[in-house]
């Protein structure tokens, strides 16, 4: 089944068919931060954006927190790109619930994470998720904010995730975290590009 047109909501055909479904990374060489989030839903994968449900809070909390001048739309991923950020996603599998993801899907999606990060050089991954980076890292003790050892070979910060379905963080709370790690990206020294 082939995605809604742009612009139109998917209806629930369209979500059911999306079950499974993955969406292409939007990754390019060099970029300032790849955020990573766990796993696309369903809405995302009929529409193929990256954080397209219209409760999800990954937009507008980037926008609030300064990474972009102004609020973009899912669909907007050159804009994005353009900023130095990209988009990747743990487990690439579509699903209508995170909780729908097995730990051993999470544990496969930080090898595939090493993959993209050998061949693309972020110089940060935000990994958007605290449970979902506990497992995929085998870290139960991790916490919002910066990782002090990273095996992928990059500079690590744990974000909450931007769901709506994530109560635990407000978009105020969501907010300030990101602020939090856009200033320490300030204050790190570009890697060098050997």
């Amino acid at each position: 089944m082939r995605s809604p047109p742009e612009g139109r909501a998917p209806k629930a055909a369209d979500l059911r068919a999306a079950a499974g479904r993955r969406i292409p990374d939007l990754v390019v060489p060099d970029l300032t931060v790849l955020f990573c989030g766990i796993n696309p839903g369903l809405y995302s994968a009929a529409t193929k954006h990256h954080f397209a449900r219209p409760g999800n809070r990954f937009w507008p909390a980037l926008h609030l927190a300064g990474f972009t001048d102004r609020l973009l739309a899912p669909h907007e991923t050159d804009a994005l790109l353009e900023s130095g950020y990209g988009i990747t996603s743990l487990v690439r599998r579509a699903t209508a619930t995170a909780r729908e993801v097995a730990p051993s899907e999470l544990i496969a999606g930080r090898r595939r994470l090493n993959r993209l990060v050998r061949a693309n050089r972020p110089q940060w991954i935000a990994v958007l998720g605290v449970g979902a980076y506990r497992t995929a890292f085998r870290d139960p003790r991790a916490e919002v904010g910066p990782q002090p050892n990273s095996p992928l070979g990059t500079r690590i910060w744990v974000l909450p995730s931007p769901s709506g379905a994530n109560g635990s963080y407000p978009l105020v709370d969501l907010v300030r975290e990101l602020r939090a790690f856009r200033a320490a990206i300030g204050s790190c020294p570009p890697r060098s590009r050997s």
